[in-house]
């Protein structure tokens, strides 16, 4: 399109937006009616670590979607010389599970808790047992079901339990509702239905019998992709954009969390697709053709927006080391008297990995922030460990840093290979794969598959958001969401692909052995550090 008519569609309120809530970024994107992104606008957050939980803020929320709104609006206005006051759609997607708990005023009961948390060990182990269904600790039913087992006296008055974008959403519209990709991580998803499981809310709710609600009755109501969602209310605008140009009315689709829309930004929705997710924490969602023959506590079973069930693999941990990293190699710099530029910092620290040797010369390296369930740890301690005779310099440490990024989800994708589970190819997307070739190239020897990135990988999941709000307000009658993205939206898309190397695939297999070995020096660490 040209400007004038980007202008033009802009004016006539026939474009859509994406907000996402990121670990680390709020990031709003417009796209025009052929699904290009136009403007945009980002606000950076930090999460806290309050009395024992990883939470944001309401205030924190708040401040950070305005933010990322008004600066949208300004890049919107400085390029194209129009106020953005109306919309075809728009979408609010965010960090997967935790916990937001409303009483029946809409306030919150308890501080947010989020995704990171591994303090609900118990109730997700009884769980699993009782539902014969992987509940993952950072789900929020299991945040539910600990905060009963801890006896927390604000259980009895919880009348709406949501999550951020579910919230969000709630607090724009009115609508207590929430896409069912995003609901798949609040509480097993009957894909026959596209709802909750109802044998196992029976289940659970015989067993929070003493509480005077019913699960039904405080969870969303789950919708599919295309559905109506609400609209914005007079009270929802003035909320996200205070300086009273955005117009009221615009509707809404069902809020999706950030799995669902890292699936639509990389058209990763049919059976035998998949995608990794690789940022502040790292999943790969793979779409199955057949259930899998067991339950695994590192395997977690959720949908695609549109109810398709999927294997994901979810790890807390990714990028937060390497970013730590980089941290220091700045102030290295500056204290040289160098000017730093982070972008060509990280390209320098990615292309270096690649000439390390193969197995990371006998580097060890952990990157736990937080704990990580897939390797059964509550807690984490980052640590570097190297015996005398390994070989110590920055390409090597480099290259463990990459291969550490990836351990934990490899270790998840060795399950699914058992398990014969077949995907055609990867994509990836986010920061880790933002460097070309580098990323791409280790995440091929992770999973022994190809992995495709895409031009628009960098924009991940707040496009995806603004494409699920497109495909609401323009899909044919009955058409697919999967058809919606193969024909209007990634036909002729162009993309990279990178097959897996064997020397890098033997390599990594390497590491990886060390690192499970090595796994009682990280346990030990959080015991006594």
């Amino acid at each position: 399109m040209t400007k004038d008519m980007i202008r033009q569609a802009i004016q006539s309120g026939k474009t859509c937006m994406g907000l996402e809530m990121g670990s680390t970024r709020i990031k709003a994107v417009l796209i025009t009616p052929d699904h290009i992104p136009v403007a945009s606008g980002d606000h950076a957050w930090e999460n806290q670590y309050e009395n024992g939980v990883w939470t944001y803020s309401m205030e924190a929320v708040w401040a950070g979607l305005r933010d990322a709104y008004a600066k949208l609006a300004a890049n919107v206005k400085e390029q194209y010389e129009v106020e953005l006051r109306k919309m075809a759609g728009i979408g609010f997607s965010g960090m997967m599970h935790g916990y937001l708990a409303l009483d029946k005023n809409g306030e919150l009961l308890a501080p947010f808790r989020t995704w990171r948390n591994t303090i609900t060990g118990q109730a997700a182990e009884e769980l699993t047992e009782l539902l014969q269904f992987n509940i993952p600790q950072r789900w929020s039913i299991s945040h539910l079901y600990q905060a009963v087992l801890n006896k927390e006296s604000h259980v009895k008055d919880i009348a709406y339990l949501t999550t951020l974008c579910g919230y969000v959403h709630y607090k724009l519209t009115g609508e207590k509702v929430l896409g069912v990709g995003e609901a798949s991580g609040m509480f097993p998803i009957d894909s026959e239905i596209c709802s909750f499981d109802e044998k196992m809310l029976d289940a659970c709710d015989e067993k929070l019998k003493d509480y005077p609600w019913k699960l039904r009755d405080i969870l969303p109501r789950v919708l599919k992709a295309g559905d109506p969602a609400g609209t914005l209310t007079e009270e929802g605008a003035r909320l996200l954009d205070p300086s009273g140009t955005l117009e009221a009315g615009i509707p809404l689709c069902p809020p999706e969390g950030d799995a669902g829309t890292g699936m639509v930004a990389t058209n990763a929705v049919a059976a035998r697709t998949g995608n990794v997710s690789a940022g502040t924490s790292i999943f790969a969602m793979v779409v199955l053709e057949r259930p899998l023959s067991k339950v695994y506590p590192e395997i977690d079973m959720v949908t695609t927006p549109s109810g398709k069930p999927v294997a994901m693999v979810h790890c807390n941990n990714c990028t937060n080391e390497i970013n730590a990293w980089a941290g220091i190699f700045r102030g290295l710099l500056e204290a040289l008297g160098q000017k730093t530029d982070m972008n060509q910092l990280y390209t320098a620290m990615f292309q270096s990995a690649l000439e390390g040797e193969k197995d990371g010369g006998g580097l060890l390296l952990y990157n736990y922030l937080s704990g990580e369930p897939v390797t059964g740890l509550s807690d984490g301690r980052p640590l570097l460990v190297r015996t005398p005779d390994a070989r110590l310099n920055f390409a090597n440490f480099m290259r463990v840093q990459l291969y550490s990024a990836l351990a934990s989800l490899k270790l998840g994708l060795d399950i699914l290979a058992k398990e014969q589970v077949a995907v055609d190819c990867l994509v990836g997307h986010g920061g880790f794969f933002k460097t070309p070739v580098v990323g791409q190239r280790i995440m091929a020897a992770a999973a022994g598959a190809p992995v495709t990135v895409m031009e628009t990988a960098g924009e991940g999941g707040p496009w995806g958001m603004a494409l699920l709000a497109a495909y609401g307000v323009n899909r044919t009658k009955d058409q697919e969401l999967e058809d919606y993205l193969a024909k209007n939206v990634f036909s002729g898309m162009a993309g990279s692909t990178l097959e897996p190397d064997q020397t890098d695939m033997d390599g990594f297999a390497a590491f990886l052995n060390h690192y499970v070995k090595g796994l009682a020096v990280e346990k030990a660490a959080c015991e006594n550090v």
